[in-house]
């Protein structure tokens, strides 16, 4: 059976007019940022980063997924890797993450750790944009920096930004 709706007729002289229905809506939820991602942010409060290790591709997946994408399969154990990586990709980005002008020009970039080769985070880096123009950026050696611990909250902005830790050239 069909449920039928009421309408309200438009009148002549409403006729071109734009309707406006205002209110505000009490949404009350809770999102689940799932087992694995959880972990991660509430080690990222804590300062560290954290992995899941794919024991069949021997891969450690950062940030960590409770599946592994390449076999399928189940991922094996926690591991924890160091906050040091390398940049793989960087743009000069000229807005903000959330879509507005930016009041100055700021790297972004692909940061691959160490400890988990072929793994990596998004994220701001904190250098001169000339070092993605003249492409000296790619493939140097960064390191996070955090906030202080009695700020983070635990998502992905507890790092500030990566820094390199050795001279660009």
């Amino acid at each position: 059976m069909q449920k039928i709706y009421p309408s309200i007729p438009v009148l002549k002289e409403d006729e071109g007019k734009i309707v406006e229905i205002s209110y505000k809506p009490e949404a009350k939820y809770l999102i689940s940022a799932g087992q694995a991602i959880s972990r991660f942010l509430n080690e990222l409060k804590n300062g560290k980063i954290i992995g899941r290790k794919c024991f069949k591709c021997n891969r450690i997946l950062v940030p960590p997924r409770m599946y592994c994408e390449i076999c399928f399969k189940s991922t094996d154990e926690w591991v924890y890797v160091r906050d040091i990586g390398k940049v793989v990709t960087a743009v000069v980005s000229y807005i903000t993450v959330d879509a507005r002008k930016a009041e100055k020009p700021e790297v972004v970039g692909i940061i691959e750790f160490l400890d988990a080769p072929t793994q990596g985070i998004f994220h701001r880096i904190n250098v001169n944009p000339e070092y993605v123009v003249n492409r000296k950026i790619f493939g140097v050696t960064v390191k996070a920096v955090w906030k202080k611990e009695n700020e983070r909250k635990g998502d992905i902005n507890d790092i500030l930004y990566f820094e390199p830790i050795e001279e660009i050239k």
